[in-house]
Formats: C-alpha cells, structure tokens, sequence
C-alpha cells in the first residue's frame, strides 16, 4: 500500500469544538434556525466569523448569513451560488454514503473529509481489514495522497487514522479558509533563511524547515526524502561569485515522529566571501514530492 504522509504531528485535526463557556452558553440561546446554521457550517465557518456571529443581536444575524454565502460565491453575477450548493451537496451525498455507525454520515470522519475535500480519486476498501487480523479500513486517494480509516469498532464508522491526520489537518486548514477554488495558502515547504556572521569574511546560513513543512515517504517502517539544497551568491555587479549545491537524506523511524513536535530540520552552511555587499537566492527542492521553494536576501560584509 502506498503511504505518502506528512511529518507534521502538531496541526492536529480540525475539529470545530465550542471552548468558551461564554460561547457555549450564546449557542444554546440560539433559535433553532441559527443553530442549525452553526452546525452545518462547521467545517468552513472561521473562528471570527463564528464569533461575530455569537455577538450580534439576534436581528442582525440574517444579513451574516447572507454575507457569509456571498462572500464564498464564486461568480456573484450569477443568481445560483454554486459554491453553497456544492457544499450542502456534499452533506447530502455524505449522509448517503456512510450510513452505518448510528451517526448521520456528514458527521462521520469520512463524511468530513468528502465534504471539506470532495470525493477522493479512488477509494480502496478492505472490509477485512488490510492484512490477517486487521479491522475494517479504507484508503481514500486524493492525487498521490492517502487518507486512511479503520473502523476499529466494528460498527461502520470509519476513524481517521492518526498517522494521517497531519496531512489532512494542513488540507483541512486550507478548507477553512474556503474559497471557490481552495489551494493551500503559504507554501508546502516552507522555510526560514537567517545569516550568521562568524567572522569578517564569513557568514553562516541557517535554513530552517519545520518538519511539519516536510512531505516525507513510508519505506520499510521508515519515513524519508532527500532534500536538495542550492545556494547562489551575487555581488552588487550581479555576477556570481560562490555557488553551492548539496543533497540532504531525511530518515525518521515512526516511533520518533513525535520527537519532532515543533523542531525544524537545519542545515548550515558556511560561506567565505570579502567585505561588500551580496545577494543570496536560495533553492530549496522536495524530492519526494517536487515542490520548491526560493529565497533571495541582500546581505553586507
């Protein structure tokens, strides 16, 4: 089975849980109509959204409503919201799908990915469990990226597996801030580029890249990439004047994941160059998946 995860154990999963006492108590004084809203804009409504609404006198709340559908319209012009549409469609088509386990299907794990995600590119079922002795699972492909439930139960309501929940959680945050045509903000690998100076004529970069930034792929109980690392500087005259290019081999075993909770993964490099003034850009590539990521800083020796 292919397993293309996340090392990204922070994020968590996007679970939309009432943690003020204050909000708590507003939501039970809500009329029906206003807390089937809330309900079943769980998974797209942002926190200040929310909150504003929580605050407004009760004849104010109708035109957020409104605006809330307007502001997610993908072509106001039109009298049809298609995104709203394709939205309670999908609750529709979840409560079809995944009936079993005594909670409305929309509700479910599985329900919740299909609406924030759409239906997956292949759906793997194995209602015997993977392998000898396993429960019931299913792998939802989304592209190359798996999702994976078991229904540890055995009751029909698949959980989402924990060890991919990082993935999902970054797909989940972009699904938050929904939008007609949700792409993921920020870049996948994300990284910070510091300068250290350690001498007159030498500097020390410091390329930073939390782990949870870093898509990594299963081998043999073994989660990896190789990182490819390039670094150009340029004097003021724009010619270059030092170059490096290296490759980094990442390997966790997945019982460590968890010790990568909030680090990031560094590499430093040391460079020699005369007093003046440089530019650097930096190329930093994900092997696994491809993606990369620039960075260009002016610096003075």
């Amino acid at each position: 089975m292919r397993k293309f995860l996340q090392a990204s154990l922070v994020l968590g999963l996007v679970f939309l849980v009432f943690t003020s006492c204050r909000f708590s108590r507003v939501v039970r004084d809500l009329s029906p109509e206003y807390k089937e809203f809330l309900s079943e804009v769980r998974y797209i409504i942002k926190k200040k959204e929310r909150k504003v609404f929580l605050d407004l006198p009760s004849p104010e709340r109708e035109k957020f409503i409104e605006q809330f559908w307007k502001q997610r319209d993908p072509d106001p012009d039109t009298e049809i919201n298609e995104f709203k549409e394709d939205y309670y469609e999908r609750i529709e088509k979840a409560n079809h799908l995944f009936r079993e386990g005594g909670t409305p299907g929309w509700l479910q794990d599985r329900g919740r990915i299909y609406i924030l995600l759409g239906p997956p590119g292949s759906r793997d079922k194995y209602p015997t469990g993977y392998r000898f002795y396993d429960r019931p699972s299913e792998v939802w492909y989304y592209g190359f990226f798996p999702i994976f439930f078991v229904d540890y139960s055995y009751t029909g309501n698949y959980e989402l597996v924990p060890i991919s929940a990082q993935y999902v959680a970054r797909l989940l945050k972009a699904q938050i801030d929904f939008k007609p045509e949700v792409k993921i903000e920020g870049e996948t690998l994300g990284f910070k580029l510091n300068l250290e100076k350690i001498a007159d004529d030498q500097v020390k970069a410091l390329i930073e890249i939390p782990y949870k930034n870093i898509w990594l792929l299963e081998k043999d109980g073994k989660l990896e990439t190789t990182l490819l690392l390039s670094l150009d500087v340029f004097a003021d005259s724009k010619k270059k004047v030092w170059g490096f290019k290296e490759e980094y081999s990442i390997s966790i075993d997945q019982d460590e994941i968890t010790e990568t909770l909030g680090k990031n993964y560094v590499i430093p490099v040391e460079i020699n160059l005369s007093q003046g003034e440089y530019r650097m850009n930096v190329l930093l590539e994900n092997k696994t998946d491809g993606k990369k990521v620039t960075r260009t800083l002016k610096f003075n020796l």
